[in-house]
């Protein structure tokens, strides 16, 4: 079953630029991936320091063994030192099933 992943993210004004870079990094590794359908990156039109990246998985299980990959660990981190926190990742998958 398809999974969508939400992660929102305040971007400083100051780290936008250095940011967007790593989010391209990021896309171009993840449309590489088993299982990755689609991905979009969209600010907040009311506040522009908030980014909320939405992506499309075709399962859960593909999308973990994405998340465990070197080199999406290698770019999260620098994402991470570079926002000063962890990145809160939100499952969705679609339907009504239990």
């Amino acid at each position: 079953m398809a999974v969508k992943i939400l992660i929102k993210r305040r971007v400083p004004a100051a780290k936008a630029k250095e940011i967007i870079t790593l989010f391209r990094q990021m896309r171009i590794l993840a449309t590489a991936q088993l299982g990755y359908i689609s991905g979009e990156t969209l600010r907040s039109m009311d506040d522009p320091e908030e980014f909320l990246i939405i992506s499309t998985w075709q399962s859960a299980q593909e999308w973990e063994r994405w998340i465990q990959t070197k080199e999406r660990k290698e770019v999260q981190d620098r994402i991470d030192q570079l926002l000063g926190g962890e990145t809160i990742y939100e499952r969705y998958h679609y339907g009504f099933t239990a």
